[in-house]
């Protein structure tokens, strides 16, 4: 019976880095085939091909580059002989490429973000255990029609919800709304509950310059008066509580909203509905 087969696109971050001896810098270094090596009988699990997307910190990552690496795991997944695709990135924009990925892709088969928190130098790093699971939820067949998920540390995260939670920590990633979806075990990969339905949006393009502006005590409005001078093409505005802002910043709404620039409030808090 032959295996099934996965697609592993690399882009960078901490899973494929090394620390320099030199400037004790981390850097990318891990070729996808050095990756793929240090995963343990990854023969006996799928067929992998391995294709480097990408080299860089997830921190200079645009939404252009994201939505390019979602084209090219579409295009990856219409392959009868591919039964998902894992993703290698960094962890501090992997929730939003992951995001991105599940609100576009139109397909069944899973797209199985990984990450690590401890590079290749590190003793004990968490890459190579990650990537294997990562690889055995992208065979799974319960994890069609899940969309794009994240997977870190044995869970398995809906990119919906997924965020990162702390700076250092491997099991720095949660999902607020629920916990995690599902876990990777040495007994197998279990979801806890049955997948849902999935809006999908084709977007033309993610050229926009939408900036996010955390509310907060004492604010003004100079910088949404800036962002008015920009001729930015819509903002989100980070409230309070339930969606609060100071009253010192409505002027600067309004006129943003006559100007027919669209102004989105969202809350600073993990949970809870608006």
């Amino acid at each position: 019976m032959s295996l099934p087969g996965v697609v592993v696109m690399t882009t960078g971050g901490t899973i494929a880095s090394v620390k320099d001896p030199q400037t004790r810098a981390v850097r990318t270094a891990a070729t996808p085939e050095d990756l793929l090596a240090l995963v343990p009988d990854i023969d006996q699990i799928a067929r992998v091909e391995a294709r480097p997307q990408a080299a860089v910190n997830s921190w200079n990552m645009k939404p252009a580059m994201m939505l390019d690496l979602v084209h090219a795991s579409q295009h990856q997944l219409m392959r009868s002989d591919v039964s998902g695709v894992v993703i290698t990135h960094g962890t501090d924009t992997v929730e939003e490429t992951a995001y991105l990925a599940h609100l576009t892709l139109d397909s069944d088969k899973p797209v199985v973000f990984v990450v690590a928190m401890r590079n290749l130098s590190e003793p004990g790093p968490d890459g190579p255990r990650n990537l294997r699971d990562a690889i055995r939820v992208a065979i799974d067949p319960r994890s069609v029609r899940r969309g794009a998920m994240l997977v870190v540390n044995e869970t398995i995260h809906s990119a919906r919800y997924a965020t990162k939670t702390h700076t250092v920590n491997p099991s720095t990633f949660a999902s607020p709304h629920g916990g995690p979806i599902g876990e990777v075990t040495v007994v197998g990969v279990e979801y806890f509950g049955e997948s849902g339905e999935r809006s999908i949006l084709i977007p033309a393009n993610v050229d926009g310059n939408v900036p996010i502006v955390k509310s907060f005590t004492g604010m003004d409005g100079s910088i949404l008066r800036y962002f008015i001078g920009a001729g930015v093409d819509g903002i989100v505005i980070e409230g309070s509580g339930s969606g609060n802002v100071p009253g010192s910043i409505l002027p600067e709404i309004k006129e943003m909203m006559e100007r027919g620039t669209p102004v989105v409030l969202t809350t600073r808090c993990i949970g809870g509905p608006l």
